[in-house]
């Protein structure tokens, strides 16, 4: 169930065989982040516009472990201005160093690209 969107078709046969844990990796990001939003109960899941593929592959594992679905809410990345997504790995700035360089919640969520939410949003980010 995608926010917004309403119940979205999947089709993980896409995928192929995933892999869930190999040799040197007891366990892969996709059976991690299920098991780990199953056990803390999460109930809405927001993650970045790259990861809504896998989606698909998340819910088939949590089917067939028997874990609860949550609700998903996938949002735009944040870019910069050429339209690079921005990266901690690239050195991008968190919402914590941009509330401190002076931008306002209601900057942040328009830069997220979440002003159709940006009043819980803007409250949420507020207290960072």
């Amino acid at each position: 169930h995608e926010l917004g969107e309403g119940p979205q078709p999947c089709q993980p046969e896409r995928f192929g065989d995933a892999v869930l844990a190999r040799r040197d990796v007891p366990a892969s990001y996709h059976l991690c982040v299920t098991h780990d939003d199953a056990m803390q109960g999460v109930s809405l899941v927001t993650r970045g516009v790259d990861l809504r593929p896998a989606t698909a592959l998340h819910r088939l594992l949590q089917h067939i472990m028997g874990w609860p679905a949550p609700r998903y809410r996938h949002h735009p990345l944040l870019c910069d201005a050429t339209g690079r997504r921005l990266a901690k790995r690239d050195g991008a700035a968190c919402v914590r160093a941009m509330r401190m360089a002076g931008m306002t919640p209601r900057q942040v969520c328009r830069a997220a690209g979440v002003s159709d939410h940006i009043s819980a949003v803007s409250s949420a980010v507020g207290s960072l």
